[in-house]
């Protein structure tokens, strides 16, 4: 090893494995941090990430407008809505002053202008939720506990369009936040701290979500020092180096500690401590990947967090309610489809004279096979002309695919861009052999499904899916399993409802469909 690696300003270890060490802050550098805790407001000022504050300063202004929106939706829709007001200065006041200025405080002290909610995840909306509920409750005491009698409809109208409008403006204001982090903006610039492995696993997880604002800026290698030479990385490998000195070269404001790396309990918690009040964050990404939040706990034990993790709730009332929800969405979507059911019938029979529907065999839950409908796309000698096809194809799985398969009709390329073509899967969800979301069915031609894919089988293959929310054709073979993978584990009726809502955008935006 090198002097600079035996350096104590080094800040990594020489005992058997070159682990993550922080600077001694006492021995080293007296003037920095000792561990003793600052005041929020210390932090807040001295930090180095300051996007948040802008963006913060936009929602309050968008929360206040919705809430005067809010009002005078109330007062255009009810003639009473001033009732139990003596005077009409004083149910202004109320209405455009007073209910904003509550609503902001409620908000605030719910954490919905925290940095940590905002720009990414369910939380920031919960926590308007919250609020909302907490309004209504404090709006309801004061109604009832005194001799103020306002129009009740009108309040609660006023109530529930407030909480609408907030959550579509903070919905309108974390599009554009995508938008500008898509660019570049708005971002952490992030130093990962870990072997070479564990750094680049977090480097393609946080990339691959770039509205996650997260951008990788350099690996500081804690150890396997040979696994980063002449290897081709996106960011700079550093080795050897002191971590807040690199930190300071690279201009990051958020270190991310990755997988072994945090395992020693001292190291990391000394360079927490050194991190107090320099505007840094901190992140500890554990070896514990494509499980969702809501599974994970943490649960302290003498001072050790444990993180406990949930098994999967493919059972109970929830997945007993997505199923009978799945049948009956299936009946009523059936009977309202009906007439587009005969009119493509009637396109796919006059351009060749060929069956309206195609059936082929695919692989459903617990490895029960089943014939999947589809309308017909191809021509009726598909089958026969695939073996010409092979060598053509352009996907790395199990499925077959070509961007511009000769065998598709020119009535079929267009059921394909617009997604007909899986409207009488409809029929494979009434009668229990698929659902409505899941993931995607795979060929029941390929054999026996090994390894990690047997996992998918343990729910109903999906007319939508994660997968084609998320490119459809365009993905390859291993994020198309990491995806369904995550949908197994990671299932909840709010998922569901959220990968519906996207699969509208997707099919009118016709991304990935070929």
């Amino acid at each position: 090893m090198t002097a600079s690696l035996q350096s104590d300003r080094t800040g990594l270890s020489q005992r058997g494995r070159h682990r993550l060490r922080a600077v001694d802050a006492i021995e080293v550098q007296p003037t920095q941090n000792n561990g003793v805790p600052r005041t929020s407001w210390y932090r807040q000022v001295r930090r180095v990430s300051t996007w948040h504050r802008p963006y913060a300063l936009t929602l309050i202004i968008l929360d206040a407008a919705a809430v005067v929106l809010a009002s005078y939706t109330a007062i255009y829709m009810y003639d009473q809505v001033d009732a139990g007001f003596r005077h009409d200065y004083s149910f202004n006041l109320v209405a455009y002053a007073l209910l904003p200025l509550t609503w902001l405080i409620v908000l605030w002290a719910h954490g919905s202008y925290d940095r940590r909610y905002l720009g990414m995840g369910s939380d920031e909306f919960k926590r308007v939720f919250r609020a909302g509920v907490t309004i209504t409750a404090l709006v309801s005491f004061i109604v009832f506990s005194t001799r103020f009698s306002p129009s009740r409809l009108s309040v609660g109208t006023a109530l529930v369009a407030a909480l609408i409008y907030i959550m579509v403006g903070r919905w309108l204001a974390r599009r554009v936040l995508v938008l500008a982090r898509g660019r570049g903006r708005a971002v952490h610039r992030v130093l990962l701290v870990g072997t070479f492995a564990e750094a680049m696993e977090v480097h393609t997880a946080v990339t691959r979500a770039s509205g996650a604002g997260l951008m990788p800026v350099g690996v500081h290698l804690t150890e396997g020092f040979a696994a980063g030479r002449g290897v081709k990385a996106p960011v700079p490998v550093y080795s050897g180096r002191e971590v807040m000195g690199l930190v300071r070269e690279l201009g990051a404001d958020t270190i991310a500690v990755c997988g072994s790396a945090s395992a020693e309990p001292g190291e990391l918690r000394r360079l927490a401590w050194q991190l107090e009040g320099t505007g840094i964050d901190l992140l500890v990404a554990p070896q514990l990947t494509d499980i969702a939040g809501p599974r994970v706990h943490i649960r302290p034990v003498e001072g050790l967090p444990l993180l406990h993790v949930e098994e999967p709730k493919l059972s109970g009332v929830a997945w007993l309610f997505k199923n009978l929800l799945d049948r009956v969405c299936a009946a009523i979507g059936l009977l309202l489809l009906l007439p587009l059911f005969a009119v493509i019938s009637l396109m796919i029979w006059v351009a060749d004279r060929g069956p309206a529907f195609f059936g082929q065999l695919r692989v459903g839950r617990e490895g029960k096979k089943f014939k999947v409908w589809k309308f017909r796309t191809m021509y009726t000698d598909a089958e026969d002309r695939l073996a010409q096809l092979v060598d053509q194809n352009e996907s790395d799985g199990l499925l077959f695919k070509i961007k511009n398969d000769p065998r598709v009709t020119p009535v079929g390329r267009f059921l394909r861009r617009t997604s007909l073509d899986e409207l009488p899967q409809i029929i494979n969800v009434l009668k229990g052999e698929m659902s409505m979301v899941g993931p995607r069915p795979l060929p029941a031609d390929d054999g026996d499904f090994l390894g990690d894919v047997r996992r998918r089988l343990l729910v109903r293959p999906g007319m939508t899916g994660l997968w084609q929310v998320s490119g459809r054709s365009e993905l390859s073979w291993d994020d198309a399993v990491r995806l369904d993978l995550y949908y197994v584990d990671n299932w909840s009726l709010a998922f569901d409802l959220v990968i519906i809502w996207r699969t509208v955008a997707v099919v009118f935006g016709r991304k990935g469909a070929y």
